[in-house]
């Protein structure tokens, strides 16, 4: 049971990810087509953080699925 909740929260994760960069790209170039700039520094700092979360996640998935695998050979 406790693995399908983690397994959907991850998921969960993952779609919020993609649903506010799909977001935050559409209201990005919103503001580039009012005022004709673009926030470079924005933009930078806003897909370092998420892909920084997704890396995280993944790293926390791998490390976990790497101890259900020494746990079933023991």
């Amino acid at each position: 049971m406790k693995k399908k909740k983690k397994a959907k929260y991850s998921k969960f994760i993952v779609f919020i990810v993609i649903v506010l960069n799909a977001l935050f790209a559409y209201k990005t170039l919103s503001v580039f087509e009012v005022t004709g700039n673009e926030p470079t520094a924005l933009i930078a700092a806003w897909f370092a953080f998420t892909t920084g979360e997704l890396w995280i996640l993944a790293g926390i998935k791998k490390s976990k699925t790497k101890t259900e695998v020494k746990e079933d050979e023991i």
